[in-house]
């Protein structure tokens, strides 16, 4: 089952993954949009990955891109494995 990511520019809700990191802290990931970010706790490894996504859209390239459709073309898939 897949979910189109894509980008409405009223409403913005974008995948992401948070890993508890061995040394400390958190690392997450957006990888529709290429960013990444971290922080000391779950929630502020959340709070700076969406600084950091408001700050790429926030873009002129990126802006560009928001209106003719090409930032949108990624997708977020659920795969089942056997093993």
């Amino acid at each position: 089952m897949c979910s189109d990511n894509t980008i409405d520019m009223k409403k913005r809700e974008f995948s992401t993954i948070i890993t508890k990191e061995e040394t400390g802290g958190y690392s997450i990931t957006c990888p529709a949009l290429g960013i990444a970010s971290q922080g000391e706790t779950e929630k502020e490894a959340l709070e700076n990955i969406k600084e950091a996504i408001e700050l790429f859209l926030d873009d002129e390239d990126v802006k560009k891109m928001l209106k003719d459709g090409t930032l949108t073309k990624s997708k977020v898939c659920s795969v089942t494995v056997t093993g």
